[in-house]
């Protein structure tokens, strides 16, 4: 298992620092060769539209949505991220989506920075305390998608073919359970597990 944190823009250190403490040897990738090693990829939260231009800018873009059809390597999206590798929820909404799972996100869907908040889930039968920074919004669920936790209504937590997306900061939160479970995704997954 090769895992990095893509570390363009946004709140990476706290993912690599995460990942670290469960054992694994986890980098910050900045560049199409460091992409290209990798099994396990988190995309961190940060400015949805500033890190698209940035995948684009540096050739990762369309290297990870192929590494990623080609069943060679797992996604994990928090926040920002999280839009970026699901689909918009309207078209012609911006920024462009990787689409590698099968959900439509709204951007900004709590507000604004100064409206960010805590909230405790309830995540494989335990609280998980989750921080909500200018959070997106899981409008729809497709039909290989697994919600693993709701905010009220909202999913917030979903797993699908080898990815994982929050719309919360798992990385801010002092639990490790989710980056645990984005290490047990497979690179091949064809099915949710």
């Amino acid at each position: 298992m090769q895992v990095g944190v893509l570390a363009l823009q946004g709140g990476f250190e706290p993912h690599l620092d995460v990942l670290r403490s469960l054992g694994v040897a986890a980098r910050a990738v900045r560049t199409p060769r460091e992409l290209a090693e990798l099994t396990h990829l988190v995309l961190p939260g940060g400015e949805s539209t500033t890190l698209h231009h940035l995948l684009t800018l540096f050739g990762m873009w369309e290297l990870l949505r192929a590494r990623h059809a080609a069943g060679e390597l797992v996604v994990f999206g928090t926040c920002a991220g999280a839009i970026l590798i699901g689909r918009a929820a309207t078209d012609g909404a911006r920024p462009p989506r990787l689409g590698l799972l099968d959900v439509a996100l709204e951007r900004n869907a709590y507000g604004r920075q100064v409206d960010s908040f805590r909230a405790e889930l309830e995540f494989e039968g335990a609280p998980l305390p989750a921080v909500f920074i200018r959070a997106p919004r899981i409008a729809s669920v497709g039909p290989g998608v697994r919600v693993l936790a709701r905010h009220g209504a909202d999913p917030v937590l979903v797993v699908g073919p080898a990815a994982l997306a929050a719309t919360f900061h798992p990385e801010l939160s002092g639990d490790s359970r989710v980056h645990q479970r984005f290490l047990e995704l497979a690179p091949s997954a064809a099915v949710v597990s």
